[in-house]
């Protein structure tokens, strides 16, 4: 098995796309109806896809918990980065009537997401190499609740991931 950063480093196809979605691929009303079974419109897509990021790129991510499938709390982890907390809050994210807190939010690495509401995030892509954004309940990265970032080198040497050993041992 070859790790994703490995196959980024090699060059290798077939393991990863780079077309992770910036929105929603199939929007509903995601907080009052969402679709309450496995259907054609919730499945999640097979595959890997990564989101590149630019090195040093501000990333804001907002999560919106639908209710799809389950009614559980999704506890959303980020690897590789600790983030600011901007806001959560109940229904749908409307970014003209959310109250963000750009003052003091508070940092994090993991964030509950609550049924019907949303939470937003923000952190510096700063660290560069391929890293993984789930829920930490296992069996729902099958539903779709998982995907990676892949960080860009920078410019200057500290900035610099270096490729893989030769010899790293494979998965």
């Amino acid at each position: 098995m070859v790790s994703l950063l490995n196959a980024y480093y090699n060059n290798l196809q077939g393991y990863y796309s780079t077309d992770f979605p910036d929105k929603p691929e199939k929007m509903y009303d995601f907080v009052n109806g969402a679709p309450n079974n496995i259907s054609v419109d919730t499945q999640p897509a097979i595959g890997t896809q990564v989101s590149i990021l630019e090195h040093g790129w501000a990333v804001q991510v907002i999560f919106q918990d639908t209710g799809t499938v389950g009614t559980e709390k999704h506890p959303i982890h980020l690897h590789g980065f600790s983030f600011y907390l901007l806001g959560t809050g109940l229904g749908h994210y409307n970014s003209s009537t959310a109250l963000l807190n750009l003052y003091d939010p508070p940092y994090r690495n993991t964030v509950g997401v609550p049924v019907g509401r949303w939470a937003v995030i923000r952190f510096r892509a700063d660290n560069p190499g391929m890293w993984f954004m789930h829920c930490h309940l296992e069996v729902h990265t099958t539903w779709g609740l998982s995907m990676a970032f892949l960080v860009k080198n920078g410019k200057g040497k500290m900035q610099n991931l270096p490729p893989p050993p030769p010899d790293l041992p494979l998965c």
